[in-house]
């Protein structure tokens, strides 16, 4: 008899909790707006800045739901580990390694969500896995 939960469930719904939260949260506050007008203009995006940042949010948003349903787990690293990179060079890496603790807002956790996503990417065998 297979067993229910399995390890990699456990990391795909941890990781889609961790996506919806991140996505949904922004979406919901409205952040998401000041991300694309402020930031990604700022940094450059302008004019599609705002577009962009509803894309990203969007995408960690399906990412998560795509993540739970077990479908599509390959074309989910594909599109969220650029994204998660980005974040690293234009925002995360001048903050050094930490988010808490001896730092503020560094790379560390998006080091993980890439290393999990690649991880479930690899294991992934003909669009689902355990």
């Amino acid at each position: 008899m297979e067993r229910i939960i399995t390890p990699t469930l456990v990391l795909r719904i941890t990781l889609a909790a961790v996506f919806f939260m991140h996505g949904f949260l922004s979406i919901f506050t409205g952040a998401v707006n000041n991300f694309g007008n402020q930031y990604l203009h700022g940094a450059g995006f302008a004019p599609i800045g705002l577009p962009l940042a509803w894309a990203i949010k969007l995408s960690h948003v399906a990412c998560a739901i795509l993540l739970i349903l077990n479908r599509y787990i390959r074309l989910t690293a594909i599109v969220t580990v650029p994204i998660l990179v980005a974040g690293i060079i234009m925002i995360h890496a001048a903050a050094g390694w930490f988010v808490v603790g001896a730092g503020r807002n560094g790379v560390e956790f998006n080091v993980l969500l890439i290393g999990v996503l690649v991880y479930l990417a690899i294991i992934n065998k003909k669009g689902v896995i355990a």
